[in-house]
């Protein structure tokens, strides 16, 4: 993949913000300084530019911090994990209708504080300020004055991703893995393409390898270098050509690397496992619903002939 000067620039500065917080959370010795979900932001608002995620800057610090505050505080509550899951994103959806937001990561930001069990308030002020730089650093590139807004958020697409993450955590719950309730990055692309207006095949085998192949990127990374820093340093590269031979751009595989970092020793064994499965069932389904809309509405016109 060729880089334009101005493209290395934008991949630089991502790269520098998200070393800078691992680099952090390494000399302070807090690993909840660490945000996966920040490698997303930054891929897809300062590397990727992506219309939908910059057109309303200051959103990119409300809505994560918002969801953050919301996770944060029900990972305090004595209940089971799945239920902190299912709970937690009910009311993200509720504060991203209210913010009229359809920026995906904020829900990988939410769910993070209950996945890594998150009980200090470093990981709230961690949050503030690296999504304030991240919106500090969209207004200063000056390009979203040229966007245009995401799709508006639909009842419909709201309603289908609560129902069918309320399968998914039903499902893994019975099984006896509620670990696998909550996978952040996956949740972030089904969020997306439910809002798309075209999903193929294509597109939801492609994305499949790469959530899976950065999930396994980032656990053998891990294990062989454990250094944060140094393997945050060697894995992004990786999870980026991936991504270049996919001929894909997909910010949320730039959080698994990061994820693989903070997650308990159960989990993270299990995550190439996790992500695969999970990414099988939720692109799965949306490729069921694209489906199932592309053949009601072919249907439209043969019954309003008939009639």
């Amino acid at each position: 993949m060729q880089l334009s000067r101005l493209e290395k620039r934008h991949y630089g500065m991502g790269a520098a913000l998200v070393l800078l917080m691992v680099v952090s959370a390494t000399v302070l010795q807090d690993q909840e300084l660490i945000l996966p979900e920040i490698g997303a932001l930054t891929a897809g608002t300062w590397i990727y530019q992506m219309d939908g995620w910059i057109h309303q800057p200051t959103k990119i610090f409300l809505a994560p911090s918002g969801t953050a505050l919301i996770g944060f505080l029900i990972n305090q509550l004595p209940l089971a994990y799945p239920v902190k899951v299912w709970l937690g994103l009910l009311l993200m959806l509720g504060l991203l209708w209210q913010l009229r937001s359809s920026l995906a990561p904020a829900f990988a930001t939410g769910l993070l504080p209950i996945i890594i069990n998150a009980t200090h308030w470093s990981f709230m002020v961690a949050i503030l300020l690296f999504t304030a730089i991240l919106m500090v650093g969209v207004y200063a590139q000056g390009r979203y004055r040229t966007t245009r807004a995401g799709a508006p958020l639909r009842v419909g697409h709201l309603g289908l991703f609560a129902g069918v993450v309320t399968v998914w955590v039903g499902l893994v719950w019975v099984a006896g893995v509620p670990q696998m309730a909550g996978i952040p990055p996956v949740l972030v692309v089904f969020f997306e393409v439910l809002q798309k207006p075209h999903y193929s095949r294509q597109m939801a085998v492609k994305q499949w390898v790469a959530l899976t192949g950065s999930a396994t990127l980032g656990v053998l990374v891990h294990v062989a270098v454990p250094t944060w820093w140094v393997a945050t340093l060697i894995a992004l590269p990786l999870v980026f050509l991936l991504l270049a031979g996919l001929r894909l751009k997909l910010p949320a595989a730039y959080a698994f690397p990061l994820l693989a970092l903070v997650l308990p020793t159960g989990m993270f064994h299990l995550l190439p496992l996790s992500a695969g499965l999970a990414a099988t069932f939720f692109l799965g389904s949306s490729l069921l619903d694209h489906r199932l809309r592309a053949w009601w509405t072919a249907r439209q016109p043969l019954e309003e002939s008939d009639s």
